[in-house]
């Protein structure tokens, strides 16, 4: 195995994990402690002055929490990851490293609603500004740069719609301003697409959703590239200029190609505190042991359901990027080889009513608002997740009064197939 790079599945089990050095136990331990013993006075003053690497406090890191960064940067192909509270955390730290009052970043228009929210809303209290721009027209992100640009975020698979963005592209406008590229992965995940070898520079995901796979543990995650250069222009001054409560420390010129993941760990979880739960991060090691198993299960399942539901005459649309028909099949074929993902949307020719209606009658989905799960998930995400939104608002995100969007699990297919056509029949 020395000569031989491991396979995904490899990785998905392997990445990270040694057998207790204690105790001999195979699986990854439960660090469930607040803090970590240090072995004198300079070893404690070496840790606390990021002169040695090692465990201080479980808020700014964790051996549980430690083998999951591993394993997830391993998968996404990243030179390392710092695990969080939530996706929604990961996106605050990610933020926090690169923007300054008034900057701003660009963000696709089609994002998850909760992110439409996040951005719009409560990253204006720091003084963080979004300017929109629509993944279908790439020239819409070279008009929005402008010089308080300090960064571009996507989503590889865009939530709800499952519409697939083209990285390559958005990292050359990307390229061009000078600024980093942001992918969050989470409806893809590493097995169906590597945002990095397109062209991405950070990779986030909420850990809650395919990579635990089970409903369970909520988590997130950041992913550092390693290709961005901080300390260009002096647009990053967090990473690029000395840092006080470091003794002076350049974060750039001493950690290189982990610089961000450092920034974001030693700047970010520190100060802001959103840690993730060591038992939660076991909780999510275990489900990304079957992920290769998972995801292609769920792309399977999803696949055949669009089907169905494509030659269904209550439907007015499926929006799915795997369909032969689909606006984004050549965009899928390109970045997700092996299958175009789990959640998608489908629109109702009854409009809102119908929508809120069947949601009402599935019987085998879940109606609640979350994807990812082992299990198949349903939901309006104009009365739910997107509801903050005006109209016009709704339809560019892809989740318009009619449309409603499924997260298919790893059940038999028939019964889910047959779930949807009783609910539509009824």
């Amino acid at each position: 195995m020395s000569d031989r790079l491991p396979g995904f599945s490899t990785l998905a089990v392997h990445a990270g994990a040694q057998p207790d050095p204690t105790t001999g136990a195979r699986a990854t331990p439960i660090y469930q402690t607040t803090s970590f013993v240090f072995n004198d006075a300079d070893h404690a003053a070496s840790l606390f002055g990021l002169q040695a690497f090692g465990n201080i406090y479980t808020r700014i890191g964790n051996p549980t929490n430690a083998v999951l960064e591993e394993r997830v940067a391993a998968l996404e192909g990243g030179t390392a990851a710092l695990a969080v509270a939530s996706g929604h955390a990961a996106q605050v730290v990610v933020l926090q490293q690169l923007l300054q009052p008034s900057d701003e970043f660009i963000a696709a228009r089609k994002l998850y609603g909760g992110s439409i929210n996040q951005f719009t809303h409560a990253f204006k209290s720091f003084g963080w500004n979004v300017v929109w721009a629509d993944p279908d027209d790439i020239a819409s992100f070279e008009r929005a740069v402008t010089p308080r640009t300090k960064a571009i975020f996507i989503e590889s698979i865009a939530n709800p719609a499952g519409s697939i963005t083209d990285i390559e592209a958005i990292s050359t406008v990307a390229r061009k301003a000078g600024v980093p590229l942001i992918v969050d992965n989470t409806l893809a995940s590493p097995y169906l697409i590597r945002p990095i070898d397109h062209g991405a520079d950070i990779v986030v995901h909420s850990l809650t959703k395919f990579l635990g796979g089970h409903g369970n543990s909520l988590g997130g995650i950041i992913v550092d590239a390693g290709t961005f250069d901080w300390s260009t222009g002096g647009k990053y001054p967090m990473l690029s200029e000395p840092r006080p409560e470091y003794h002076g420390i350049r974060l750039q010129e001493t950690f290189g190609n982990f610089a961000f993941a450092i920034a974001c760990r030693v700047l970010g979880l520190r100060d802001l505190g959103p840690a993730l739960s060591p038992f939660n991060a076991f909780m999510i090691l275990t489900g990304i042991e079957t992920l290769p198993l998972r995801m292609q299960k769920h792309c399977d399942n999803a696949k055949a359901v669009a089907e169905f539901l494509a030659g269904h005459p209550a439907v007015a649309s499926v929006s799915y990027a795997g369909l032969a028909s689909d606006k984004y099949n050549q965009l899928a074929r390109k970045y997700a080889p092996k299958g175009a993902g789990a959640v998608f949307t489908f629109s109702l020719k009854g409009g809102y009513d119908a929508g809120v209606s069947l949601v009402s009658k599935l019987q085998l989905f879940s109606h609640l608002a979350n994807v990812g799960d082992t299990r198949s998930l349903v939901i309006h995400p104009a009365s739910t997740t997107h509801s903050q939104l005006d109209d016009a608002a709704k339809v560019k995100s892809g989740a318009g009064p009619d449309v409603v969007r499924l997260s298919i699990g790893i059940e038999d297919k028939e019964d889910l197939i047959a779930d949807l056509e009783q609910a539509l029949g009824a």
